[in-house]
């Protein structure tokens, strides 16, 4: 078993990293005053490994999961989680597969042996298989009458086209009903191995009887398969507006959607400078979008930001809720704005604002464990752990003009994605 390094960064790293004999990452916090634990599994099989042709494969893995393995029946974990007082989940995404649980510390050496089990050893049985596909198909066609859920899925695909930010992580329904039992356990068999994955143990068990209860638990993978290559597209380049428009029935609130590709993980000072300007421009009342939008003007029911990190190719998005008549004008104010924000420098009570409520809302996302399990195992999933605890510094040494050159590098007013929904 190795001790990983840490970067050289200014922020120490409170959790220990571990490399297990077989590759597993382990991530080590030990929490005396919770008598709480968390393991978070955290695995580099997401939509965007999926073979060509088997779009939906990992989400369907992750409910094909806890069904069991040679040694645990369907419904078996659940009922031992469940009865001793826990609490588990996951999901999928393109980036990742997530699986967590929640349990006292005394428990965990009962419960931490069939977690990892149904992890490594899917049996992924035939009749499972079958009756879980109806599931996930009855998902896939919830979404489809979700009209949210519709306009940024479409607003994905203009952006990343049929590169693999573009496809849904739910696959389609023909698309899940083509997929076979062996084809899973060869996706499984391919990418659920130790150099994939990292395990999170946060809370009260002290660091040997961690690395004990890990090592035993985590020491057995499946045999090595090989899934059919991947071809790898490139995201379309946008030298001007993309717009695509939907009409739904029943549309009480008309959408507007915009989209601009910012930079993945490793430039993260300007994914950090980003998320800043999503925030100046769309959180809050006095956000200038919120403010002059829907406070004053009252052209929106709602308007917000987001910036998604991901690993490759991140998401900036401006959404507003609002009427029809309106669009044309806040799409227009909304460009007015960002072009602003390229030429006027941002004022020092603003810069403040702004840096005060991400510095609150990242102290208010690391107080549980479970918040801790998940945002080390996230960045050590598209990079690396260390880096989860640099947010906070790099929001602070980032200033006006460091602002004002990302927003001119990444959120131009002229070249943006678009997607507007109307009602029929």
């Amino acid at each position: 078993m190795q001790q990983i390094t840490q970067p050289r960064v200014n922020t120490p790293f409170p959790a220990n990293v571990f490399r297990l004999n077989n590759g597993l990452t382990v991530i080590h916090q030990h929490l005396p005053a919770t008598p709480v634990t968390v393991v978070d599994v955290w695995v580099r099989a997401g939509a965007s490994v999926e073979p060509d042709n088997w779009y939906g494969m990992a989400h369907f893995l992750e409910h094909m999961i806890f069904k069991g393995s040679k040694q645990i029946g369907p419904g078996e974990f659940d009922w031992v989680v469940e009865n001793t007082g826990g609490m588990t989940n996951a999901a999928t995404s393109h980036d990742y597969a997530h699986f967590f649980l929640t349990t006292a510390a005394q428990n965990l050496e009962t419960i931490l042996p069939y977690f990892a089990d149904i992890l490594l050893h899917a049996t992924i049985p035939d009749d499972e298989f079958l009756c879980e596909r109806d599931v996930v198909i009855e998902e896939i066609r919830s979404c489809q009458d979700d009209p949210d859920w519709l306009g940024f899925q479409t607003l994905c695909e203009t952006v990343y086209g049929e590169s693999t930010y573009g496809r849904s992580i739910l696959g389609t329904e023909e698309q899940v009903k083509m997929r076979s039992p062996n084809q899973m356990r060869c996706f499984h068999r391919t990418h659920y191995q130790p150099e994939n994955m990292t395990v999170t143990l946060i809370g009260g068990i002290e660091q040997e009887e961690a690395l004990s209860l890990l090592n035993r638990a985590f020491a057995e993978f499946e045999v090595r398969s090989e899934c059919p290559p991947r071809t790898s597209i490139l995201a379309p380049i946008h030298h001007k507006i993309a717009r695509t428009e939907l009409r739904l029935p029943h549309l009480e609130q008309a959408r507007l959607m915009m989209a601009w590709t910012g930079p993945g993980v490793d430039k993260l000072d300007d994914a950090v400078g980003l998320d800043m300007l999503s925030v100046l421009l769309a959180y809050g009342r006095t956000s200038r979008l919120v403010k002059e939008l829907r406070e004053e003007k009252q052209r929106v029911w709602d308007i917000c930001g987001e910036f998604s990190l991901q690993r490759g190719s991140s998401l900036f998005t401006i959404s507003a809720w609002l009427e029809t008549p309106h669009l044309q004008e806040v799409e227009g104010i909304i460009q007015e704005r960002l072009d602003q924000l390229q030429t006027q420098p941002i004022g020092e009570a603003e810069l403040a604002r702004i840096k005060r409520l991400l510095m609150n809302d990242y102290m208010f996302s690391t107080e549980t464990p479970s918040q801790l399990a998940s945002l080390y195992g996230y960045y050590n999933t598209i990079s690396q752990a260390e880096l989860s605890v640099t947010y906070p510094q790099r929001i602070a040494n980032l200033q006006a003009e460091d602002l004002q050159r990302i927003a001119k590098r990444y959120l131009t007013p002229d070249r943006y994605v678009v997607t507007v929904m109307k009602t029929l």
